[in-house]
């Protein structure tokens, strides 16, 4: 037990390095939130309103928006507080919460796009058992499972941080309530509980990774026993927005959780987390959609029809 003042609160450091620069920041990171809200939530409404998007990418993809929207709502309202307060101060409760729904979300982001590359797989490795496999059931089951796990995972832990008594030091240098610092703040000896989330993120990171790689190595070597450019060039336009969203997320997570710790600095890894908070669920729709005929085909006929039945 170490001996402190009692903590009721945090302070969110944020990014106290960019003095001058708040308001510029603020109008930035709240335009990229409006984006992220109307892309993503573009997607859902698009999917459900055309009846020949409703197949099972597509709908692992209104998952993975749903997710992201409220992935970035978690972290940017508070943010945002942090360039126009001197003091941006959380109460031990919400910060836990915060800190809940972050790494709940984040860990079901890691397990959708998993399931998301098993649906490629099954795609271009196994096309005529695909329709068989993957039924609306299935489907169903796989998303329900990526939410429940991601939720237990994360919910496990929590109701063991929130029993710590917290003293001492009661600032966070992130612009989020991340896990680290929380944990240092604690009273007790909280080992068993760094040790329980290191373990919890090899399963998930590493072990999610591999599942991907794995898939996507079959991927490619059925891509390329396809005898035409034209077929190879229309199987790999499936999987290539989900590949560019996969390289984008562990490329962020790997270079800040495995550099030596001698060469690792926090600043770079607030810079970093900033590409997995509020630029990746940014990207997301854009990438998705971009080389993505038939949803542009979708927002293009949603975009016109306003104006026909007006011209009528």
């Amino acid at each position: 037990m170490r001996n402190g003042t009692v903590i009721t609160e945090f302070i969110l450091l944020g990014f106290p390095v960019i003095q001058g620069l708040q308001t510029p920041l603020f109008i930035a990171i709240l335009f990229i939130y409006i984006l992220t809200l109307t892309g993503n939530g573009l997607i859902i409404a698009i999917v459900w309103a055309v009846p020949r998007l409703q197949i099972p990418m597509y709908f692992f993809l209104c998952n993975l928006s749903f997710l992201e929207i409220w992935y970035t709502t978690t972290v940017i309202p508070k943010l945002l507080e942090t360039f126009v307060v001197a003091r941006t101060v959380i109460c031990i409760s919400c910060c836990l919460l915060q800190a809940f729904f972050h790494f709940f979300l984040g860990t079901t982001e890691f397990l959708i796009l998993t399931i998301m590359s098993f649906d490629r797989y099954l795609a271009i490795c196994k096309p005529l058992r695909y329709p068989t496999i993957m039924t609306s059931k299935l489907c169903l089951q796989l998303a329900l499972s990526s939410w429940v796990v991601g939720f237990t995972t994360v919910f496990c832990q929590m109701m063991l941080v929130i029993q710590l008594p917290f003293c001492g030091n009661n600032v966070i240098n992130h612009f989020y309530c991340d896990v680290g610092p929380i944990l240092k703040a604690a009273c007790i000896d909280n080992s068993i509980l760094e040790l329980l989330g290191v373990l919890a993120t090899v399963l998930v990171i590493p072990g999610s990774l591999l599942f991907n790689m794995i898939s996507y190595i079959y991927i490619l070597f059925t891509i390329l026993r396809i005898p035409s450019a034209t077929g190879r060039q229309k199987a790999f336009s499936t999987c290539a927005s989900h590949l560019t969203v996969v390289s984008l997320l562990y490329g962020a997570v790997l270079f800040m959780y495995l550099r030596p710790t001698a060469h690792s600095s926090f600043k770079i890894n607030k810079v970093v987390s900033v590409l997995n908070t509020i630029l990746t669920p940014l990207l997301n729709p854009f990438i998705y959609t971009i080389r993505n005929k038939e949803v542009k085909g979708a927002l293009r006929k949603a975009m016109t029809c306003p104006k026909t039945g007006h011209a009528k």
